[in-house]
Formats: C-alpha cells, sequence, structure tokens
C-alpha cells in the first residue's frame, strides 16, 4: 500500500534533477529584490520584508556537493507568488516575466565565469499550503548569460519538489 501512496506523489517524478534543498524561506508579507552589482559581477537575491507586499519565496539548490568533485553549483530561485491562497492546488502556474502567473529570478553559483540571470521560464505546481508551510514543484529553465561575453548563453535546469517553511 505504501509503494502505491508513494507513485501518487506529485512533488517527484522520475529523471528529476538531483539536487538537495539546503535553503527555504516563505516570507507573507514581502518583495522580491533583485541587485546586480556589475562591479563585483554579481547578482544578490533576497526577500525584503520592511515594505509589505504578497507572498514570497527563496529556495537554494545544491547539485553534485560530494567533497572534492570540482563540478558543484548552486541554483536560488525566488518566487513572487503574489496571493499564495489564490493559488489553485493541482494546477501548473507559469513562472516568468508577464503574462507568466508568477514572477521568478535564479542565480547560480559556480565555478565557473560570472553568469548574469537573464530569466527563469517553467511552471510551479502547488501541492499543498498550510499555515507555516508550502509544500511544490518546479519544473524550470534558469538562463544566464557570461558577463563578459553577451553573446554567451547557459541554461540550467530545475525539476524538483520544494518545500517552503515560514
Amino acid at each position: 500500500m505504501l509503494l502505491l501512496l508513494a507513485g501518487c506523489d506529485p512533488t517527484s517524478r522520475p529523471g528529476d534533477t538531483r539536487g538537495y534543498q539546503s535553503a527555504a524561506r516563505w516570507e507573507w508579507h514581502g518583495r522580491v529584490s533583485v541587485q546586480l552589482d556589475t562591479a563585483l559581477a554579481l547578482t544578490r537575491l533576497s526577500l525584503d520584508t520592511t515594505a509589505g507586499g504578497g507572498d514570497v519565496a527563496l529556495a537554494r539548490y545544491d547539485f553534485n556537493p560530494a567533497v572534492g568533485e570540482g563540478d558543484e553549483y548552486s541554483l536560488t530561485i525566488v518566487l513572487d507568488l503574489g496571493r499564495a491562497r489564490d493559488l489553485r492546488p493541482g494546477v501548473p502556474h507559469a513562472l516568468g516575466p508577464p503574462p507568466a502567473r508568477i514572477p521568478a529570478y535564479g542565480t547560480v553559483t559556480c565555478f565557473c565565469g560570472p553568469l548574469k540571470p537573464d530569466s527563469v521560464r517553467g511552471t510551479f505546481l502547488l501541492v499543498t499550503r498550510g499555515l507555516r508551510q508550502i509544500t511544490g514543484r518546479v519544473d524550470a529553465t534558469l538562463y544566464f548569460t557570461e558577463w563578459n561575453a553577451p553573446t554567451r548563453h547557459v541554461t540550467y535546469s530545475l525539476h524538483q519538489r520544494i518545500d517552503l517553511v515560514k
């Protein structure tokens, strides 16, 4: 019976990316803050709770975190959910720039040249929303441009469960 119920889990699927979610944060009254620092060639993502706003979320995934590998990287994604209670469970909501339902931004930390975020495109599937936790699924591609070579682009995939905690 347990095996049958595990097969019905809408948050995990065969072929998912193999990242370890190392951070998760959900704020009820916040705004997404994206700051580009051209002097240091980096992007800072944060959740600003001082100016009010809607439901916002930040999650970080670490890939290949084994010692000595050299190919490890981390993806950080922020989602501007608006009013989380207005999101219908079980329905994939579009991520990305308007007209997408949920604006999303991402950064990558890696042993590579500095990358500037372009966009995040994909879907967010809300599975459960409780008083202090949101469980869902992110199926997205994060697009980046090299800071020093604007014609060179890089993409990273994120197909995983997301657990957000207040």
